[in-house]
């Protein structure tokens, strides 16, 4: 086929060049098991044009995991802006949430990682920071609107959506960030087109199975889990 006429690719930017290797060297070993002279290294760039864009290694850090929720950020909110029914809406926001992770190898790891890294430095104190906890915080309250919304409508159970968040979490990052012992419980790749399918398809039979609210339930509206 004739590329006659197409724009060109756009090369990526130096920053998206670190990004990119920031992102992988982050998942794979942390934040304090990755040096910024490496960082530079493995983008081709040298140091002095790595300091011109990243400041330090927790403005990096900070810069690569923003990223990586933004794009989640990007596949999930459509999701949850549709006009379909709560039961629908999960299934939708449930499948972009698979193909974000599995889009993206190293997303999962990074953060899974994250999460128990907060500590390592002030992120506070960095523009990047603030928008890593503004995303965070705009994901979790899209999903948890969602269940409420369920709840109310009656086609969920009166659960605790704070508690079914967790598990949404620990059952789609904590399965893409498994690596070889995730492949070694399937016996085959986690990225695989079938092992993505399989994942959506079980993660979603599991909600409904979970989350469904049964006909007496929904009559007497109880309301003890929906904190």
């Amino acid at each position: 086929m004739s590329t006659r006429g197409l724009p060109a690719p756009v090369a990526p930017s130096s920053r998206d060049k670190i990004l990119d290797v920031a992102e992988v060297l982050f998942a794979r070993r942390g934040f304090a098991g990755v040096g910024m002279r490496e960082v530079a290294e493995a983008a081709g760039l040298g140091k002095s044009s790595l300091f011109h864009h990243f400041r330090s290694k927790a403005q990096l850090y900070l810069a690569a995991l923003e990223r990586v929720l933004r794009r989640l950020d990007e596949r999930l909110a459509p999701a949850l802006a549709s006009s379909l029914g709560p039961a629908e809406k999960l299934d939708r926001f449930t499948d972009a949430l698979v193909d974000a992770l599995a889009e993206q190898a190293s997303a999962a790891r990074l953060l899974l990682r994250a999460l128990f890294e907060d500590d390592a430095f002030d992120a506070e104190a960095w523009p990047e920071g603030q928008s890593v906890e503004r995303r965070i915080e705009a994901i979790l309250a899209g999903i948890t609107g969602l269940l409420h919304d369920g709840i109310e409508a009656g086609a969920f159970r009166r659960t605790s959506p704070a508690h079914v968040v967790q598990t949404l979490i620990g059952a789609t990052v904590y399965h893409f960030a498994s690596g070889e012992f995730g492949e070694g419980l399937l016996g085959g790749p986690l990225l695989s087109a079938q092992a993505v399918a399989t994942r959506k398809a079980e993660l979603k039979s599991f909600l409904h199975c979970g989350l469904a609210a049964r006909p007496a339930q929904s009559e007497r509206r109880e309301t003890k889990w929906t904190s």
